[in-house]
């Protein structure tokens, strides 16, 4: 399973072959909560039966990416989608202005 942290959503992109997959956030907006999503709305398979998952965020400079990862895990640990998984790997932006950020996969 593969989480993309970032909020430009493109660590999936090439795994899925796509240009890019809709995120746990954006989502979310449209149905008016995560509690209305299903783990199939925002879980594709990729490459050789990799998930992947997009938690999305805000755009650079408003608000706090950190809330967007808090709110997609909760999600993915309710809906089950780290059950039957040997390995996680979380996709973090690498310019990290805030501590809140990576707190939440710790």
């Amino acid at each position: 399973l593969i989480v993309g942290c970032d909020p430009k959503a493109d660590s999936t992109r090439l795994i899925l072959h796509a240009k890019a997959q809709d995120t746990i956030l954006s989502l979310a907006a449209a149905a008016g909560s995560v509690e209305d999503l299903e783990i199939e709305d925002v879980m594709k398979v990729g490459y050789r039966g990799i998930k992947c998952v997009e938690s999305g965020g805000p755009e650079p400079g408003v608000g706090c990416a950190g809330r967007g990862v808090i709110t997609s895990i909760n999600f993915l640990e309710e809906e089950g989608a780290y059950d039957d998984i040997d390995y996680v790997s979380y996709d973090v932006l690498g310019d990290v202005v805030c501590g809140g950020f990576a707190m939440p996969i710790r």
